[in-house]
């Protein structure tokens, strides 16, 4: 028996949910939450195979949770199964080894088997996901490959474009000329494979890059 635990705030998708579920005799939803507090109730009180898993929550998101099940070792598997198909949230939960990804338009029998994959041990990511997370993996490693290119320094002024830094107050903030700054610009645009400061600082929220 595949013990199923659903965390979503919509009670009636979780009702909806139960039912198709427990077609499979296989299967039972030994447990449901809605928000952060009954998530904690039912991991302490149940044996859970597999918790279905929606991003966005009103306390506390999916990627959050996910996060703190593999922090503390809570011995279940985890199914994302949201709405939201950006690439960004499949590669943050593929970071975090989920077990599984699936969006809530799929037909019930894919779902069937992502549980039954799952719960022998797979991982199983939706398949017409992967392209897309192929390719933003693929970019991702070329921006770390950009990034290694740039000196402490760059990085620095990098950051503070990102934060709205103007050439004099970036100068004035590193005790620098106006024309050093330049200067450095020159070489970032150069090196990050962009024409001007709007581009870098897309570029450098993108990954994080900001004035500390």
């Amino acid at each position: 028996m595949i013990s199923i635990m659903l965390y979503d705030d919509h009670t009636l998708f979780r009702e909806s949910l139960k039912v198709l579920l427990e077609r499979d005799k296989n299967i039972q939803v030994v447990c449901q939450a809605g928000n952060e507090s009954e998530f904690i109730h039912c991991v302490r009180n149940h044996k859970i195979d597999i918790i279905l898993l929606d991003i966005f929550m009103p306390d506390k998101d999916g990627i959050s949770v996910l996060e703190f099940i593999r922090k503390k070792k809570i011995n279940t598997k985890v199914i994302i199964l949201t709405m939201h198909s950006e690439v960004k949230y499949l590669s943050r939960a593929v970071d975090l080894n989920v077990d599984g990804y699936l969006l809530k338009t799929i037909h019930y029998e894919e779902l069937f088997k992502a549980i039954h994959e799952v719960f022998g041990g797979s991982t199983y990511i939706q398949p017409d996901l992967i392209p897309a997370l192929n390719s933003y993996l693929i970019h991702t490693d070329e921006d770390v490959a950009k990034i290694k290119l740039l000196t402490s320094r760059e990085m620095e002024i990098l950051g503070m474009i990102a934060s709205g830094g103007k050439n004099l107050d970036i100068a004035r903030s590193m005790n620098i000329s106006e024309r050093t700054v330049k200067n450095h610009l020159t070489h970032i645009f150069e090196k990050l494979g962009v024409s001007d400061r709007t581009q870098a600082a897309v570029f450098a929220i993108k990954n994080n890059i900001s004035k500390l």
